[in-house]
């Protein structure tokens, strides 16, 4: 494959993702503890946003391994053979901690008892999580720079908007746009219909502002460099 006769990935979209990751994750073992014994409605704000989190994670490895992993090992030669499974392994890792929240919290959720076991999970997702984070962006950025085409690339996104509603779509776009290079989201937005391009800057930083309202309290929450 000759990678220079077509555009080539822009993989910043992925640090806007690893961001949001970090932050929300690193959040919420302490938002689970915050929940009293009881206070239902409190878990079932808490537990929602758990719910998207996770279900947005799921998203994102499900289109990494139906795009990344095949061309990076079809494409990369030496330079992926060892990295590619160590990333099938953590998303194997990942995948069966969300298994064990799906257990976990909705019964948490409905009846804000167990929690310290639900906290004890999202630990124990965000060890791996950081972990994987960390040697995606320093190993497999840079090949999918040079292996994997932008048509190919913005399939990554397509798969994120065909997993959720258009309410959640709003929030997981404010939720990046929190923390996100504007240049970044710029492009994103480029890659979208022009109703949703023209409309997600100023309903997306809303939707986040009121969801982080009543997930932390504020419509501003910890960034993730500031954790």
């Amino acid at each position: 494959m000759t990678t220079r006769a077509v555009p080539m990935a822009d993989v910043r979209d992925m640090y806007m993702a690893h961001t949001v990751f970090r932050r929300e994750f690193g959040l919420m073992p302490e938002l689970v503890r915050g929940v009293a014994e009881g206070d239902t409605a409190r878990s079932e704000v808490v537990g929602a946003h758990l719910d998207l989190l996770c279900r947005i994670l799921h998203s994102h490895h499900e289109g990494e391994d139906a795009i990344v992993w095949p061309r990076l090992q079809e494409r990369g030669g030496r330079e992926a053979a060892e990295i590619v499974p160590t990333m099938e392994g953590h998303h194997r890792a990942i995948e069966a901690i969300l298994r064990r929240l799906g257990t976990l919290a909705p019964a948490w959720r409905a009846t804000a008892r167990g929690g310290a076991q639900v906290a004890e999970a999202c630990e124990d997702l965000l060890v791996v999580l950081v972990e994987h984070m960390a040697m995606e962006e320093k190993e497999i950025l840079p090949l999918a720079e040079k292996y994997i085409t932008a048509a190919e690339w913005k399939g990554l996104g397509e798969h994120g908007v065909n997993s959720f509603s258009k309410r959640e779509l709003a929030l997981a776009f404010g939720l990046v746009m929190y923390e996100g290079d504007p240049e970044v989201v710029g492009q994103v937005l480029l890659e979208m219909p022009f109703p949703v391009r023209l409309l997600m800057p100023h309903i997306a930083p809303r939707a986040f502002a009121a969801h982080a309202r009543r997930v932390h309290g504020t419509a501003v929450p910890p960034r993730a460099g500031r954790m």
